[in-house]
C-alpha cells in the first residue's frame, strides 16, 4: 500500500482522472465501472502511461516460451501476438510490452486483449499502445465488466461491515470487501493487489490514508522508521533511490555500502540500530 497509494502515485491519479474525466464518464456510462477505479489500475499497471514497456512482445513471449517454466502460457501468448499482428490493430514496430509480454496503458497479455479489447475511439483498431488512453481505459473496463463487475458496487471500505472481512497483516487494518474485490481479483489474483486498487481508487476520488497501523515489520521498523532510514542513507551519500518506506533493491544495496563504511557485515537489512548509528 505504501507502493500503490503513495503521495506521488495519488497525485498523479487526480491529475489523470481530471484530464479524461470525459472518457471516463463515458467509459462508465457503457460498462458501469468506476471511473477511479479504472484509473486506479491504469495507475498501478503503468504509472498512468508512463511505464508501459519497451521491450517487442513477439521477441518477449517466444523468448519466454522457449524459457520452458511456464512454456505452455507463453506459447499462447506468443500465437495471440502474432494475430494481433495479423489483424492490423498494430504496426509490428509498435508492438511493445512489459518483459513478460503485458502491453499498454492497463498492460493486457495478448490473450487478454483479443478477448477484452474494445475499439472506443471508433477509428477501428483496439490501440492500447497510443498515447491517447481511451482504448485502454474502455478495454479495461470491458474485462471488469465481463468478469460480473456490479453497478455502482464499491470494492469495499476499511473496518468491518458488511461482506467478507480480510486482514491482509496480522495486527494491521481490517478490511470489508465485496464481489467486486474479487472481480478486481481478475486482473491480477492478489488481495494486495485488489486493496492496492481499490485503496488507490478511494484516495484518487478525494478519499484519506487508511486510518489504522500497521504492525512493525519482521525488522522491528514502522514506516516512519523505514523512511528516516532511506533519508538518512541518502544524506550521507549511500542514495536509496526514494524515500517511500519500502526496502526494495537499492535500500538493500545503500544499507550494504554503509554497512561496509562503518566495519560491520554488509547484510543489507534494515535495523533499528543501523537507523540509531545514522542518528535516529
Amino acid at each position: 500500500l505504501s507502493i500503490a497509494a503513495s503521495d506521488e502515485r495519488v497525485s498523479k491519479g487526480r491529475a489523470a482522472y481530471s484530464r479524461h474525466r470525459d472518457t471516463l464518464a463515458a467509459v462508465e456510462k457503457r460498462y458501469g465501472v468506476a471511473p477511479e477505479i479504472v484509473t486506479a489500475i491504469w495507475g498501478l499497471e503503468s504509472f498512468f502511461g508512463e511505464r508501459r514497456g519497451s521491450v517487442p512482445v513477439v521477441s518477449a513471449t517466444s523468448t519466454l516460451a522457449f524459457d520452458g517454466r511456464r512454456g505452455a502460457f507463453f506459447e499462447k501468448q506468443l500465437v495471440a501476438a502474432l494475430k494481433i499482428l495479423q489483424s492490423g490493430d498494430v504496426a509490428a514496430s509498435d508492438l511493445k510490452g512489459s518483459w513478460a509480454g503485458a502491453m499498454g496503458h492497463t498492460q493486457f497479455i495478448p490473450t487478454s486483449y483479443q478477448a477484452f479489447a474494445v475499439d472506443f475511439t471508433g477509428d477501428g483498431r483496439r490501440d492500447i499502445w497510443s498515447d491517447d488512453p481511451s482504448d485502454s481505459l474502455a478495454s479495461t473496463a470491458a474485462y471488469l465488466s465481463r468478469n460480473g463487475w456490479t453497478r455502482g458496487l464499491k470494492w469495499g471500505t476499511e473496518g468491518v461491515g458488511p461482506g467478507r472481512s480480510l486482514t491482509p497483516q496480522p495486527g494491521g487494518p481490517t478490511f470489508s470487501v465485496t464481489s467486486n474485490f474479487n472481480v478486481i481479483k481478475r486482473y491480477n489474483n492478489s488481495d494486495s493487489y485488489a486493496i492496492g486498487v481499490g485503496h488507490l481508487a478511494d484516495r484518487i476520488a478525494g478519499g484519506g490514508p487508511i486510518r489504522a497501523s500497521f504492525p512493525p515489520d519482521k525488522y522491528g521498523l514502522v514506516k516512519d522508521q523505514r523512511i528516516s532510514l532511506q533519508e538518512r542513507l541518502t544524506a550521507r551519500g549511500f542514495d536509496t533511490g526514494g524515500a517511500d518506506g519500502v526496502i526494495g533493491p537499492n535500500s538493500r544495496t545503500a544499507i550494504s555500502a554503509y554497512q561496509t563504511s562503518i566495519g560491520v557485515e554488509a547484510t543489507g537489512d534494515p535495523s533499528l540500530a543501523l537507523l540509531q548509528s545514522l542518528g535516529g
